[in-house]
């Protein structure tokens, strides 16, 4: 709506409305974003990677960063678009990681706490777990532990299978705060993701249903050792689980409270599950000791 007396916010813009400037069709040059561009110069990467590298700085244009995916680009004079600069830095070389366990189909690995189990989108400069093998289950990036990668898609269908089907038995160790009122039992609590932060759970009568078993194999008081086997596989099962009972993992950054621990007091300690062999497979169980940064705590 027009008010008396107040300036148009563009008096050029509103020269042209008016007739008194006159554009010719020759001065409006066509524009593209930068993103879509990038994608015809760049297949080999999807349009959300080519998205995340520009925001993560990774893109110019004769020297100047493009900051935003939706930066409009001018066509050249002769039609075509201006070659974007994309500088990707080189992938991180993976740490030479000595296997528990390895044959034809699987290799076994103690994961080491900080490295991720697969890449976030398609594209990451730093080591994953898909670096050594096929991936089948995964740790959140702050656990360690024992994990099994497959070599052929066969295997990792036959190991992913169990998985799915509960036919695995996991055993995790971790470092609570405090001490559980009892030195062990089942905690029977279904989980959910939680509405307001979408990237985290919370338990939730309406969930899906998740179990764990617990004991207390050391305490000080302040904190305890447990001994954990989840029955369930939710995502952040066992530090959902903790911190609802109020002994939250030491180190979770999430949903812990000492936030400045050097780690996740997390360790995937054995996996029990069935290899390809002769007859069906050959049951195994895999272990890795407890790193020497939890003896330092209880």
């Amino acid at each position: 709506m027009y008010r008396p007396g107040k300036k148009f916010s563009k008096p050029e813009l509103s020269r042209v409305i008016n007739g008194d400037i006159e554009i010719k069709q020759d001065d409006i040059k066509e524009r593209k974003r930068a993103d879509l561009i990038l994608v015809e110069q760049h297949p080999e990467f999807n349009r959300s990677t080519l998205q995340n590298f520009i925001k993560s700085g990774y893109v110019s244009l004769n020297g100047q960063l493009i900051k935003k995916p939706n930066a409009e680009i001018e066509i050249q004079e002769d039609g075509t678009w201006p070659a974007l600069d994309l500088n990707v830095p080189e992938r991180q070389t993976p740490p030479d990681l000595k296997p528990i366990y390895e044959d034809d189909n699987v290799i076994v690995l103690n994961k080491p706490a900080g490295l991720l189990s697969m890449a976030k989108g398609e594209f990451t400069t730093e080591p994953t777990l898909e670096d050594y093998g096929l991936l089948v289950h995964r740790l959140d990036r702050d656990t360690s532990g024992v994990v099994i990668l497959a070599k052929n898609e066969a295997t990792q269908s036959f190991l992913r299978k169990q998985f799915q089907d509960r036919k695995t038995h996991k055993t995790y160790y971790a470092i609570v705060e405090g001490r559980p009122k009892l030195d062990e039992a089942k905690i029977d609590l279904p989980i959910e993701r939680s509405i307001k932060s979408p990237t985290t759970f919370i338990v939730s009568p309406s969930g899906k249903p998740s179990v764990t078993f617990y004991k207390v194999l050391k305490t000080n008081g302040d904190y305890s050792l447990l001994e954990l086997k989840p029955i369930t596989g939710r995502t952040h099962q066992l530090r959902v689980h903790l911190k609802y009972l109020g002994h939250p993992i030491l180190g979770d950054k999430v949903y812990g409270n000492q936030k400045d621990a050097p780690r996740l007091f997390l360790h995937a300690g054995a996996l029990e599950i069935t290899i390809p062999g002769e007859e069906g497979g050959l049951r195994k169980t895999f272990t890795a000791n407890l790193p020497k940064e939890f003896d330092n705590i209880v």
